[in-house]
């Protein structure tokens, strides 16, 4: 074989290592990344049979949640702290994908939410325990509606 047969084999064999590298490299991006969403996902876990009350933009309610992020890793969560987070539903007191997740919810009943990076904390994230351009994963929970569990009853009465 020539030096330029020679040759001309070396370049084809480093490109096509060179493919092989960004086609690697690429797999492994969009795996590390195939958790991640683009739009707000809502899955409804539990609903009660009998839905009394339910959650419209305005309403304060309270809310159990768990927050992770798509390797499993929990970031937040009311249940451990035994403290329901409270706010005004739809004023853009927590994150975009809460204020639309939770609309309609009943008290009772139990959502998972998918939020994508866009309606959560953005490129940005929320330092240290968010990274930016996180998807988040809520397990949440309709504790009370305008201070009203479902049956009637207060929350001063529960």
């Amino acid at each position: 074989m020539g030096k330029r047969q020679q040759q001309r084999r070396l370049l084809r064999l480093a490109v096509a290592a060179a493919v092989f590298v960004a086609a690697t490299l690429i797999l492994t991006a969009s795996a590390k990344k195939s958790a991640d969403v683009t739009e707000l996902q809502i899955g409804v876990k539990y609903k009660p049979e009998s839905c009394t009350l339910q959650a419209h933009k305005g309403d304060k309610i309270k809310v159990h949640y768990r927050g992770s992020l798509t390797d499993g890793s929990v970031f937040d969560s009311s249940y451990d702290r035994g403290d329901p987070f409270e706010f005004t539903l739809g004023n853009g007191q927590v994150i975009k994908g809460w204020d639309q997740g939770l609309l309609g919810m009943c008290v009772g009943e139990k959502r998972k939410l998918k939020i994508p990076a866009k309606m959560g904390y953005g490129e940005r994230g929320s330092p240290p325990k968010i990274p930016g351009g996180a998807t988040l994963i809520f397990d949440t929970e309709l504790i009370a509606v305008n201070g009203k569990a479902s049956g009637g009853a207060s929350n001063s009465e529960l």
